[in-house]
């Protein structure tokens, strides 16, 4: 089995974040989303991960690449970048990772993390994970018969189609078909919307008789803005509360209170302040004076005299005095100190 994972989108949407970070590697709980993301494919997967291909751009640095293979090899597989200079399409990043195409593969897109039993279905030549939503418009979706088989495939449908959100990860039997059929959308220069889209390429397998299945997880979490990451942060806040090690024993707290459940760092310091439910906060990072709840508090920040919720503060910024919901980049400065 080898794990595909696309993963070089700038991350507009999660800007200012992303001006220093790759959001992929943005944290939820303590851990960057795509290796949450990797761990918890590898644990469903049904046997042994071989090979994880990481599709990035080439910006995002070699500190990030070697980050990423050691994310690979921790679940003993092997780990190899692939790139993407130009965003043409999920069917174009996934060909990215040319190499990886061959065998059984788990395509997984870095800004979604999932609860559920994945089932890989032997029985079919592919299984899409979806999610029944309430606007399906910005998703590609699915339509299904009577037995659960996909009929159609649809991408981001302005006119009802389907509730059925296809939530970005995908199984397929043979990687090398799949492969193929994405190369002569390429080839052929067929495009949706302006892109070489991999809802086309499935369409055409179905067509030549592959079967694909739905199944269904039991939590879709998004990680695509600031409000969806600090909603993610505390739904797996929530699955972990009972895990041992959530807060460091190396926490220096006095006069304080946390309040279950939250991540806290090594070398954090909590001087007559309140801190939970629902935060996560990464090492070195000084709260003072202060009420934080909801929130993403990222490594060597300041945070003094203030009431914060529903926020993302970037690394080593300082926070000082007042209410506020917050998306802070790194290095930040607000308030007088």
């Amino acid at each position: 089995m080898k794990i595909i994972v696309p993963m070089a989108g700038m991350g507009k949407r999660m800007r200012p974040h992303t001006h220093t970070t790759a959001k992929p590697l943005l944290p939820i709980a303590g851990k960057p989303i795509v290796q949450r993301l990797v761990e918890d494919l590898a644990a469903v997967a049904g046997e042994p991960v071989e090979e994880v291909a990481f599709v990035v751009h080439p910006s995002f640095g070699v500190k990030v690449e070697q980050g990423l293979v050691a994310i690979a090899e921790k679940i003993g597989a092997k780990g190899s970048i692939h790139y993407q200079e130009v965003a043409l399409g999920t069917a174009h990043a996934i060909l990215c990772a040319e190499s990886a195409l061959s065998g059984r593969i788990i395509v997984a897109f870095a800004d979604t993390l999932f609860r559920a039993q994945l089932k890989l279905d032997k029985d079919c030549d592919g299984v899409i994970w979806v999610n029944k939503v309430d606007d399906p418009r910005p998703f590609g979706v699915v339509k299904l018969d009577g037995d659960g088989i996909i009929t159609e495939f649809v991408e981001k449908p302005q006119e009802f189609v389907s509730d059925l959100a296809i939530i970005g990860i995908y199984y397929f039997a043979d990687g090398e078909r799949l492969r193929k059929e994405m190369q002569y959308l390429i080839d052929n220069d067929i495009k949706e919307k302006g892109e070489y889209q991999l809802t086309n390429a499935m369409e055409n397998m179905k067509r030549k008789g592959a079967r694909f299945k739905a199944g269904a997880v039991d939590v879709w979490m998004d990680c695509g803005n600031k409000n969806a990451m600090v909603d993610t942060n505390t739904k797996v806040l929530g699955f972990l509360k009972d895990e041992k090690g959530l807060v460091s024993a190396k926490l220096k707290s006095t006069h304080s209170v946390v309040i279950p459940p939250c991540f806290i760092g090594d070398g954090v310091e909590l001087v007559n302040s309140v801190v939970g439910p629902n935060v996560s906060i990464e090492a070195g990072t000084v709260i003072a004076g202060s009420v934080v709840r909801d929130s993403i508090v990222r490594g060597g920040v300041r945070v003094l005299d203030a009431v914060i919720a529903n926020s993302m503060i970037g690394e080593r910024a300082q926070v000082t005095g007042k209410a506020m919901d917050l998306s802070l980049s790194d290095d930040s400065t607000l308030g007088s100190p």
